[in-house]
């Protein structure tokens, strides 16, 4: 049934898309910036290549739907309003889900059509090549994520965690971003509540490949913090990062003294290689004192080609999952390999090994990224994940996740503007 449902939804995507398909942007460009993205530049996926021409202009048998793509340039709500040369920017989107079971992280209201996600951005983003500029930005979204989007590490009745902004059947509000922001020539200083630059799946949901989302980044990373991060990027082929935050998923709340540095670094030798390490480490509040840090080469071997290797370490001095023990300590090494058919068409694959404690968890998904028109983006996928120790064990299944079900199938549809 699950992969009837699929085959539809992959053949209907493929008829709208050879009928309306536009050359859109990618996501991450103006008109569709999303979170974290724009703190640093580093944590956000490149979700569409540049148009591959190599077949020729049309090769999908018609000329877009002008009406709905704008010309193929997709529609900017602040560009209609403010024009092109707008001091301030404004957007967002809305995100429709359906998954057919919980995966145990963020999709966990199985069985209808959730909005995931409607967001509401506005920012001025300093641009320090001319000397010396300032901005800002505020994110604030509504929908079934927000529970994971909230400032969880904060003490209850801060900002937006436990204070009034959840609603009933999984819904609430979460105000994920409100920072400040200066540069100058090569340098930039961020200060407030920001996401997290670590990792490579972002909170952000046009940002990623993939509807759902690994182990690793919902219970190896944190989402948020509050504090300040400085960039510098006046060396060649060489990003680096630093600064100091209030603990891990804060929201202008400092929960059990958190104070920890946040940095590392971004080397590019060539254009196609990338190599990013970034860590914390001293108190992270809620989570206790320890260690972590990110490490993913991004690379793309050939055109339309992207392959991805990630792995995460977390060590603290506290029992975060309640198990008795008197630590919590993970590793886990993603893959990801994505395949652009065209700048419309991706699909894409996942696996992951993630070891929490000592309990070794396994998830592969496979999926699809397609782009009818370029506000549109749709996102069907399979995933199965397992765990050979707590299959037959719930007392060994430590993380509480559904484990050896069969597969799972989830799809959004994500409307930008």
């Amino acid at each position: 049934m699950v992969l009837n449902i699929l085959r539809a939804c992959i053949a209907a995507a493929f008829v709208v898309a050879s009928t309306a398909t536009a050359w859109g942007q990618p996501a991450g460009s103006e008109g569709v910036e999303t979170g974290a993205a724009e703190v640093s530049g580093i944590q956000s996926q490149e979700v569409a290549e540049e148009p591959d021409r190599s077949l020729g202009p049309g090769w999908y048998g018609t000329e877009p739907i002008k009406f709905l793509s704008n010309e193929g340039k997709g529609y900017s709500f602040a560009e209609m309003i403010l024009g092109e040369d707008r001091p301030i920017n404004f957007g967002g989107w809305v995100s429709l889900g359906y998954t057919s079971r919980s995966t145990g992280l963020f999709n966990s209201d199985p069985g209808r059509i959730n909005n995931q996600q409607s967001w509401l951005y506005i920012e001025r983003v300093a641009d320090g090549s001319e000397g010396f500029d300032w901005g800002f930005r505020f994110d604030g979204m509504y929908g079934t994520d927000s529970a994971d989007t909230q400032a969880f590490g904060n003490r209850p009745g801060n900002w937006d965690f436990d204070n009034g902004f959840d609603r009933s059947s999984g819904y609430g509000f979460a105000l994920p971003q409100l920072y400040a922001q200066v540069a100058y020539e090569d340098f930039s200083l961020i200060g407030g509540h920001f996401f997290t630059p670590i990792g490579y799946e972002v909170v952000a949901a046009p940002t990623n490949f993939f509807f759902s989302h690994a182990f690793t980044m919902y219970r190896s990373e944190p989402f948020t913090h509050t504090g300040a991060l400085a960039t510098y990027s006046g060396i060649e082929m060489l990003t680096l990062y630093g600064g100091w935050t209030a603990g891990w998923d804060t929201g202008f709340d400092q929960n059990d003294g958190g104070s920890n540095f946040l940095g590392g670094f971004k080397v590019t030798p060539i254009d196609e290689v990338s190599f990013t390490y970034l860590a914390t480490a001293g108190n992270l509040g809620a989570i206790g004192d320890g260690y972590s840090h990110s490490i993913v080469i991004d690379t793309k071997p050939l055109p339309g080609l992207n392959y991805v290797i990630q792995s995460d370490y977390l060590d603290v001095n506290k029992d975060v999952l309640g198990t008795g023990s008197d630590y919590y300590s993970t590793i886990g090494i993603n893959q990801y390999l994505m395949y652009y058919i065209y700048d419309e068409i991706g699909v894409g694959t996942r696996f992951e090994w993630w070891k929490p404690n000592n309990t070794s968890y396994y998830e592969a998904t496979v999926g699809m990224n397609l782009k009818p028109i370029p506000n549109i983006i749709i996102r069907p996928e399979l995933r199965w994940q397992w765990s050979p120790a707590a299959n037959d064990n719930e007392a060994r299944n430590i993380a509480g996740v559904p484990v050896d079900e069969g597969a799972i199938f989830g799809m959004d549809v994500i409307y930008t503007f």
